[in-house]
């Protein structure tokens, strides 16, 4: 019987997403300042299992942890020191939803 991995296959390199704009109570793997913004998935990582439910004793399932690439006008708009600059984050699947393809990159 196969694994099933949530999340796998879902984005590959290149891939414009959004991060869910999500503030669930406790502890999370997104950090808030991402949360809401579009980037572009820059490598799929591995499956590893969930560290929001692991870190409760929960059982957890694999799912896949990707590399997303945000650029600094993404993130701070106008106040980005740098606008040329980029912050890469890793992110679990569940995190992350085809972006809007209304939003403009």
């Amino acid at each position: 019987m196969e694994k099933q991995i949530l999340g796998s296959g879902l984005f590959a390199a290149g891939a414009p997403v959004r991060i869910r704009k999500l503030m669930p109570p406790g502890h999370v793997r997104a950090p808030a300042y991402i949360r809401g913004k579009h980037g572009t998935v820059e490598r799929v990582i591995a499956p590893f299992k969930n560290p929001e439910q692991l870190a409760y004793g929960l059982p957890a399932a694999e799912q896949m942890l990707y590399r997303v690439r945000f650029s600094a006008t993404e993130l701070w708009g106008d106040q980005a020191e740098n606008p040329r600059d980029f912050i890469e984050a890793e992110v679990y699947a569940h995190w992350i939803e085809p972006q809007d393809p209304t939003h403009a990159t």
